[in-house]
Parts: structure tokens; sequence; C-alpha cells
């Protein structure tokens, strides 16, 4: 398996585009751009940008989530939060084609923060496609898969599990866990990709390639990564699921990747 997802000078190249977005979904971007625009004026929001299955192209109908990220000229109040609450609810009220909305907010400084440069930064440059605004990856660098991004990206694992385990231990139902392993397996594949990335020389997103490209490293755990691939795209509701990815794997891939690569620079 050879590295991919670079231009031809090395690069990590973009991932997504709008005009990747599949025919089924053109009416949700359509949406989400119009209920930004109409919620957060001009003088409050920056830039929006989708990320996902939706702008790769690879987007399964009544699967897939929406993924925004929405840059505010200003720290994001919780006036801003609510805000972006309510298009959540009524995007995925309104469009059967979703399974879910998700929305990011952060300020423009903190995007293009030296702090968050090989972080969110990457995050905007490389992962999202611009929707609305001025492009911030116009004043981000470009990346390679380096040791320093995947230290930057992925080196705070540790911290992660502690939160997962208390809400593993306050879910009450199966939608709560189903909703929960999802956003673990994802965390936990895609830190095992960037453990491997500078190695492999390659980026992607793809849950399958990351976990495949993994246990070409290290095969004792390939299997476990498999299945935490499948929990990433189908969630289990099923607890000792989540067990197995927070008590088991979750803690083995945060001390491996604290030896491989160290831990991510403290924020404040």
């Amino acid at each position: 398996m050879a590295g991919t997802g670079l231009d031809v000078e090395g690069w990590i190249a973009r991932e997504g585009a709008l005009s990747r977005v599949p025919a089924a979904f053109a009416g949700v971007v359509d949406a989400a751009r119009a209920r930004i625009a109409d919620s957060f004026d001009g003088g409050l929001l920056h830039s929006a940008y989708i990320y996902g299955s939706i702008p790769r192209g690879t987007a399964i109908l009544g699967v897939s989530d929406l993924d925004l990220l929405l840059a505010l000229h200003t720290e994001p109040t919780e006036a801003d939060r609510a805000a972006a609450t309510r298009i959540e609810q009524d995007l995925d009220r309104t469009f059967p084609q979703i399974d879910g909305v998700g929305i990011l907010l952060f300020s423009a400084r903190t995007l293009l923060s030296e702090l968050e440069r090989h972080d969110l930064g990457f995050f905007v440059a490389c992962l999202c496609t611009p929707l609305l605004g001025d492009d911030l990856a116009d004043q981000l660098p470009r990346y390679r898969p380096t040791p320093l991004l995947a230290r930057e990206t992925n080196g705070d694992l540790s911290l992660a599990l502690t939160g997962w385990r208390r809400q593993a231990a306050e879910a009450n139902n199966d939608q709560q866990r189903k909703a929960l392993s999802r956003v673990v397996a994802r965390r936990i594949v895609r830190t095992g990709f960037t453990l491997i990335m500078p190695r492999w020389g390659g980026w992607t997103s793809d849950l399958t390639q990351s976990a495949e490209a993994f246990g070409l490293h290290y095969p004792e755990r390939a299997e476990q990564m498999r299945r935490a691939a499948v929990i990433g795209r189908t969630p289990s509701p099923v607890p000792s699921v989540l067990r197995e990815l927070i008590d088991d794997l979750g803690p083995w891939l945060a001390a491996e990747y604290a030896v491989v690569h160290g831990e991510k620079a403290p924020r404040p």
C-alpha cells in the first residue's frame, strides 16, 4: 500500500471540493449555506467550510452526517453556539439524506494562530472545503505528512479518553452509546493512521484505508483497528464495543503515540 493524498510536489492536497458533492446532497449544502448566511451576518462571520464525506464525494444517503466549520471575526459566544445549534437541528430535521449535523465554531484568530498551525490550521487548509467568505487557507502554509503534524493533530488522545470514559458511564440508552461509539471509533482510527502517517508517506481520511495502513505497521493490533473502522461507519450500542475502544485499544494507542511522536503542545 503506497502513500496517497499528495500533490505532485509532495504536499498534502486539499481533499474535498464542492464539485465532488453528490447530487443527492446538493440541496443540503445549499440550505446550509443559506441558513449560515441568515444566522451569521457579514460582521460576525469570516468564512464557512464543509468537511467530511459529503465534499469528498463518498457520502451515503441516510447514513452520512453533515460537518461544518464556521470561522468568526470574534471569539464564539453562547448566543453564537445557540444559533449554530438551531441550524443543526433545522437541517437534520429537514433533510433525510443526512444523519445528524455538527457545526464547529472558532474565531479566525484562533484558526490562524501559531499554536494551531499544525492542528486546526491544517484542518482548515487541507480537510475543509470553502463554503462562504474568504478562504483562510490562503493565509496558512502547505503541509507534508511529518512527525510534527502527527504530534500536533492527534498527540492528545489520552485527554480524550478521560472524557469518553465519563460519557460511557453516563450513557443510559442505545442512542447515546451509538453516538459515542461513532465519535470514539473515528478518532481512534484517525489517530492510528497519523501514528504511522510519516512512514506511510501520505494522507487519507478514509477509515478503511487508514485502518489498513495502520495494520501494516502494527499487525498485532490490525484486527482491532479494522473493527474500529467498521464502528466508525456503523456505530454500535453494545457496551463491550465501547469498552474495547476506550479501555484497551485507546490507552495502548495513546501510550504508543507518546513514545513515537510525543505529546501535543498544551492549550490554554
